[in-house]
C-alpha cells in the first residue's frame, strides 16, 4: 500500500542549521524516541527530513513529510503534528503545507454555490458590512439591509467583533432580517445573503448555529483562528448548519504577521481554510489598512479559487479601487466593502450604486476619473477615496 504523506516547508532565520532543526521536527513531532532494536517496528510513524536549503538571505529551510496516518484527518491534529510544542523552541515559520486531496473537511458551496444561491453568476458579487460594528438594535439591521438589499447589494454580513449582546442577539438580529430577506427577493427576484456572526462556546455555537437556520438564515460568519477549526468542520458537516460559511481571518496576524514564527497567510489563510470546511476567505489586501504582501495577496486568491472556494478581499476597498482587483470578465471574486460602501457621502444605498457603475465603466474600459463622470453615486465615491 502506498504511504500518503503531510509536506512541510519550515523555514528558520539566518544562524540557525536548518538540518539539526528539521529532524527534530521529523522525529519530535512523531515518534518522539525509540530503542535502535525498536526502529524497524516505529519506521511507519516517523517523520522524514527530505531536504535542506538556504534562501538568498541565508534563512534556512527544511521540508519534512509526515505520515498521514499519524493524524485523524482534521485540523487540530494537524497543527499540533507539523508545529505542536515546537513552536515553543523559538523562531520557525511554515512557509508551504501540502496536504493529500482527500484530507479534511470541504465546503459544501463553494464559490458556485454562492453564485447559485443569490442567483448571480455574470459579475463579481458585491458584499457589505454592517456599520457601526456596534450599538445597532435589530431595527437598525433590519433598515440598513433594506437600503442596501434593494440598491443591489448581493450580500452583507455583520462584523466579527459582534458577539451575542443583550441588545441584539444574533437571533433577534435574523428574525428582525428574515422578512426583509424575502422582501427583496419579491421586488428583485435575487436571492440576498446575509452572514451572521457566530460566537460563544463550541458546543452553543453548533446549537446556536442551528436555532438561527430554523428562523431563516441563510449564511454563517465564523472566525476560525479564534473559535478553533473544529468549529468551522462541523459546521460544514453537521447535517442541520447546511450554509454557506464565510470564514474571517481574525487573529491571523498574531499567527501569521510575524516574519520568523507561525503561518505564512497562504497557509493560515489559505490551505487550512481550505481543508477546514470554508465556502468563503475574507483576507487583508495590500492596499487596505490591514496590508499584506501583495505577492501573498495574489497567490492566496489563486490558491482559493483553483480550489473552488470565493475568495474575499476585504479593507481597503471602494468604488475606485475596483480595477485592482478585477481582470476583464472575471466573475470568481466577492468584493467586500465596509466603510468604502457605508460612508458614501450619499449613504449606503448610494454606496451599492458606486460599485455597480465602476463595475460597468471597467467592462467598458472607460475612464474611472472623476472630473470624466456625470455627476452621481461613482462621481462622489471617486472623490471621496480616490481610485
Amino acid at each position: 500500500m502506498t504511504r500518503e504523506f503531510i509536506r512541510v516547508l519550515y523555514e528558520f532565520p539566518a544562524g540557525v542549521d536548518p538540518e539539526k532543526q528539521g529532524r527534530m521536527l521529523a522525529v519530535g513531532q512523531t515518534t518522539g524516541s525509540f530503542r535502535p532494536d525498536e526502529a524497524s517496528r516505529f519506521e511507519s510513524f516517523t517523520g522524514i527530513l527530505e531536504d535542506t536549503s538556504r534562501t538568498p538571505e541565508g534563512r534556512g529551510r527544511a521540508h519534512v513529510a509526515f505520515p498521514s496516518s499519524n493524524v485523524s484527518g482534521d485540523i487540530g491534529s494537524l497543527l499540533v503534528m507539523i508545529l505542536g510544542k515546537y513552536s515553543l523552541a523559538g523562531p520557525v515559520r511554515v512557509v508551504s503545507l501540502e496536504l493529500p486531496e482527500s484530507y479534511g473537511t470541504r465546503g459544501r458551496f463553494g464559490m458556485e454555490g454562492i453564485q447559485e444561491r443569490t442567483g448571480v453568476r455574470d459579475r463579481p458579487l458585491f458584499m457589505g458590512i454592517f456599520k457601526p460594528a456596534l450599538g445597532l438594535a435589530p431595527e437598525d439591521f433590519a433598515r440598513i439591509l433594506r437600503e442596501v438589499g434593494m440598491a443591489g447589494l448581493d450580500l452583507i454580513k455583520d462584523d466579527e467583533i459582534l458577539p451575542d449582546t443583550p441588545s441584539s442577539t444574533a437571533l433577534s438580529r435574523i428574525r428582525a432580517c428574515r422578512p426583509v430577506l424575502d422582501e427583496i427577493r419579491r421586488a428583485t427576484g435575487r436571492e440576498m445573503l446575509y452572514a451572521v456572526t457566530l460566537s460563544g462556546r463550541a458546543d452553543r455555537m453548533i446549537d446556536q448555529a442551528c436555532r438561527l437556520r430554523d428562523a431563516g438564515a441563510n449564511a454563517y460568519l465564523v472566525s476560525p483562528i479564534a473559535c478553533g477549526f473544529s468549529v468551522m468542520e462541523t459546521l460544514a458537516s453537521h447535517p442541520d448548519t447546511k450554509l454557506p460559511v464565510f470564514a474571517h481571518p481574525a487573529m491571523a496576524g498574531a499567527l501569521g504577521g510575524p516574519p520568523d514564527y507561525g503561518f505564512d497567510y497562504r497557509v493560515l489563510l489559505g490551505t487550512l481554510m481550505i481543508h477546514g470546511g470554508a465556502d468563503a476567505v475574507l483576507y487583508p489586501t495590500a492596499a487596505g489598512s490591514l496590508p499584506i504582501d501583495p505577492e501573498t495577496e495574489r497567490d492566496l486568491r489563486e490558491n482559493l479559487v483553483a480550489s473552488g472556494l470565493a475568495p474575499v478581499p476585504s479593507a481597503g476597498l471602494h468604488p475606485g479601487a475596483l480595477p485592482r482587483f478585477l481582470t476583464p470578465g472575471e466573475n470568481r471574486i466577492i468584493l467586500n466593502a465596509g466603510t468604502g460602501l457605508m460612508d458614501h457621502p450619499g449613504g449606503p444605498a448610494a454606496g451599492v450604486r458606486a460599485f455597480h457603475e465602476a463595475l460597468l465603466r471597467f467592462r467598458a474600459g472607460e475612464s474611472l476619473a472623476p472630473e470624466s463622470l456625470p455627476e452621481g453615486p461613482l462621481r462622489q465615491a471617486l472623490w471621496k477615496w480616490g481610485r
